[in-house]
């Protein structure tokens, strides 16, 4: 009888839970957060020295998920642009990104599951050199544009940690700034075009620090197979502190090494008071 009792509370609670758990199942997932981060310092009447500067990013964060029992798919779109302006200076752009990449997995029941990926970057405006208030235009939108391909394996059982690696396509478009495709062993042709084959691997790590404040992290790497000995690093962190529903103090930091862009590492650096919303 007891037994029989048993069975009875628990079954509905099991049946509840295996409902609950696949509620997401076969349906398309959108989500959207769209912000702007602010940084500012004024003067009035001030004798100790210093210029104005107000400093301002718009940022949006997108995705469409999809899941079924053995195939999941995520989509992730992110667009950035920014500009900084110092006491009588015209503005200057400081951020400008689109930032696109869609994962395929099949489940197996492995420890890892194959993938297939494309990811998409290139500039959301014209983006330029300053020197004073002269600039000189030095990259647009798909000016140029990177799209890579990638086919492996991936890691995914954990919320918080999200690791993949695979084979590589990686294709690079220019127009007028072909130095990011030309061919330096083609004295007789400048190419606006470059291909390569190689190795790409790329982790995601979301960790909550506190109870309001949440890190961040997209490691990207890159290489050539014709050239192993130099990597491409993109590594992108961010940490937030929700101070409450609409506002937040961001913490951002991008370290990027390509050798076609620069030869010495990138780094970006802000802290900001950020003003979000999410539409989804």
């Amino acid at each position: 009888m007891k037994k029989l009792l048993l069975i009875f509370f628990i079954t509905p609670i099991l049946l509840f839970a295996q409902k609950e758990q696949d509620s997401t199942l076969g349906k398309w997932i959108p989500k959207g957060v769209a912000g702007i981060n602010i940084s500012q310092i004024a003067f009035s009447n001030w004798t100790q020295g210093g210029d104005n500067s107000i400093t301002y990013s718009l940022v949006g964060n997108f995705g469409l998920n999809h899941k079924t029992e053995s195939w999941t798919f995520t989509n992730s779109l992110k667009i950035a642009y920014g500009q900084t302006k110092l006491g009588d200076e015209n503005f200057k752009t400081n951020d400008n990104e689109i930032y696109l990449e869609s994962v395929l997995s099949h489940k197996l029941g492995w420890a890892v599951d194959p993938f297939f990926s494309n990811t998409v970057r290139t500039a959301v405006a014209p983006g330029y050199q300053y020197d004073g208030n002269t600039k000189v235009e030095i990259a647009n939108i798909f000016d140029p544009g990177y799209i890579t391909q990638s086919i492996g394996f991936t890691y995914d059982k954990m919320e918080s940690f999200k690791s993949r690696i695979g084979l590589a396509f990686q294709e690079t478009f220019a127009n007028e700034y072909t130095g990011y495709t030309d061919d330096p062993d083609t004295e007789d042709e400048i190419e606006s075009f470059k291909f390569e084959t190689g190795i790409e691997s790329v982790t995601d790590a979301e960790f909550t620090l506190d109870d309001n404040m949440l890190l961040k992290s997209k490691l990207r790497l890159f290489s050539a197979f014709d050239r192993m000995d130099t990597w491409d690093v993109r590594w992108d962190n961010a940490i937030t502190a929700q101070v409450n529903k609409y506002i937040n103090v961001n913490l951002t930091v991008l370290v990027i090494y390509e050798k076609s862009q620069s030869i010495e590492t990138q780094i970006k650096q802000a802290l900001q008071l950020g003003f979000t919303y999410n539409i989804f």
